[in-house]
């Protein structure tokens, strides 16, 4: 009858809540997982912070150097480029340049007038066109791979601005014959444009300076970033070259290439400044690319770590590197389940004490999951900035951001997961160009619209929780509506690039 239909609603309530509540706390435990791992990440790099690499010697003679130039579609940039690269302070007959254009539109145009300019002025620098984008950024690498002259290939994306004696100050690392890669650290052009440019230059500190640093002093395995670093070309010969199978040739060759036993070097103190996306969708393509390349890195590549005769330090550290991105489909899925009675069942196993459920289980997660990231972002500023305590007030934003982001990033990790293939789609820059283009692109697909639903979902709830006097959720709750709203707002309404990128002066050209 009635009694037992409602008998069977509220077993099956029941077991509905048990079971998100069980998917929260493992949630919740994996994430505190790579929480700690972020903790591990800040006592390695203070722990040899104070221990760069040295070059072992210094070249009598300068080798020969190949400096490629993957451009598609940077009509903006490219000569801002090509004018930098070309002023580098190494001896002309020592440097070559290939501009590797895959391009269909003006930027061919652009790109073969800039290079007839400088090979007027003495450079050797070749312009190579492929009508065809075969492997993307991989196959342009690959293809001019076949055609340089250079010992060591140097790669730089559109948007890099190289000061002039970065091979001076690098070169001489490749002494050791055991080196096959040097990374510098990105610097920004233009991180004061907006809220969004200011927290992706946190993000982007905290890995190059706190992550590569500490896997590169401690002998870990880390990787090339795509751009801003050196070769040697036999360590990319001997790895097996580069390959278009994952969106993460960088990461796919990089570790190749250390299993294959290479050194590789972080230079954290050299830094090559470059243009950061300026609206969202620009970014979220971005870290769509970077997410599911790494995923598919890690399928291809994990199993070789472990079959190989390395430490375990290094296959440990190689797993959650691989895996990292699997947290974006862990924090999606706590908070989807954030509002299970979880705090029901946990007062159960504490007996019913509210500062027992609060000190054993809720503070060690938090601390481990949460405490961990802002530590790990304020580490770096502290280290990069002389008045880094005004960049604190962008943290909660940057977290707020994180979340907003792990529909778009949950997406490509399940996209990696399930095969799915997708196109090499280049991030949009503009340099210092007049902003009347227009923005990016509209919205289009169906991620804006859950970010905007679950903005709305957690707008309710915290509203609920502030009638109920439930504060303790109100910080964790407000994070999420925040990130989702400015996350799905920025992507349907996406921003002019209308400030001007800040003009790079370039030093004479150095022969």
């Amino acid at each position: 009858g009635t009694e037992g239909v409602k008998h069977a609603v509220a077993h099956m309530t029941a077991e509905l809540q048990q079971l998100a509540t069980g998917i929260y706390f493992t949630m919740l435990g994996l994430l505190a997982c790579y929480g700690l791992h972020r903790y591990w990440m800040i006592f390695l790099y203070y722990r040899h912070r104070h221990h760069p690499p040295q070059p072992q010697g210094r070249f009598t003679e300068l080798p020969r150097v190949t400096v490629q130039l993957p451009l598609y579609n940077e009509k903006f940039v490219a000569a801002r480029l090509l004018d930098a690269v070309a002023r580098l302070d190494y001896p002309a007959d020592r440097l070559e340049i290939q501009v590797l254009d895959d391009s269909t539109d003006e930027t061919t145009a652009i790109c073969a007038a800039k290079v007839a300019e400088w090979q007027a002025r003495g450079r050797r620098i070749h312009f190579l066109h492929r009508h065809e984008r075969v492997g993307f950024k991989a196959g342009a690498l690959q293809a001019g791979l076949a055609r340089a002259t250079g010992e060591f290939i140097v790669i730089f994306d559109a948007d890099f601005v190289p000061p002039p004696d970065l091979l001076r100050r690098t070169i001489h690392y490749f002494t050791d014959p055991r080196v096959g890669m040097l990374q510098t650290r990105w610097g920004h052009l233009n991180d004061h444009h907006s809220l969004l440019t200011r927290v992706q230059s946190i993000f982007l500190d905290g890995h190059f300076l706190i992550e590569q640093t500490a896997r590169s002093r401690s002998g870990r395995f880390f990787n090339f970033n795509g751009t801003a670093g050196l070769w040697r070309r036999a360590c990319i010969v001997d790895a097996g070259g580069w390959s278009a199978d994952t969106l993460a040739e960088d990461l796919d060759l990089s570790y190749r290439a250390q299993l294959r036993g290479w050194k590789f070097l972080c230079l954290s103190d050299v830094v090559v400044p470059a243009e950061l996306p300026v609206e969202m969708n620009a970014f979220k393509t971005q870290q769509h690319r970077w997410a599911k390349g790494s995923i598919q890195a890690c399928k291809k590549l994990l199993p070789a770590v472990w079959r190989s005769p390395v430490s375990w330090k290094v296959k440990c550290e190689a797993t959650a590197h691989l895996t990292s991105n699997f947290g974006y489909l862990m924090l999606l899925l706590l908070c989807v389940f954030c509002r299970a009675p979880a705090a029901a069942t946990t007062a159960q196993l504490t007996g019913h004490l509210p500062w027992a459920k609060i000190m054993l289980v809720d503070l060690p997660l938090f601390c481990a999951a949460t405490v961990s990231v802002i530590a790990f972002y304020i580490c770096a500023q502290r280290e990069l900035h002389a008045q880094w305590w005004r960049r604190l007030a962008y943290v909660p934003l940057m977290m707020a951001i994180g979340v907003g982001l792990s529909v778009n990033n949950a997406r490509a990790v399940l996209e990696a997961l399930f095969n799915h293939r997708s196109d090499f789609i280049r991030t949009p820059k503009y340099g210092a160009a007049p902003r009347d283009q227009g923005s990016y692109r509209t919205w289009r697909g169906f991620v804006p619209v859950v970010e905007l639903a679950l903005a709305v979902y957690f707008s309710h709830h915290l509203g609920k929780a502030i009638l109920l006097d439930q504060w303790s959720v109100v910080p964790f709750l407000a994070i999420i509506t925040l990130g989702f709203t400015y996350v799905g707002l920025l992507s349907i309404a996406p921003r002019r690039a209308d400030k001007p990128v800040a003009a790079v002066p370039l030093a004479p050209v150095g022969a």
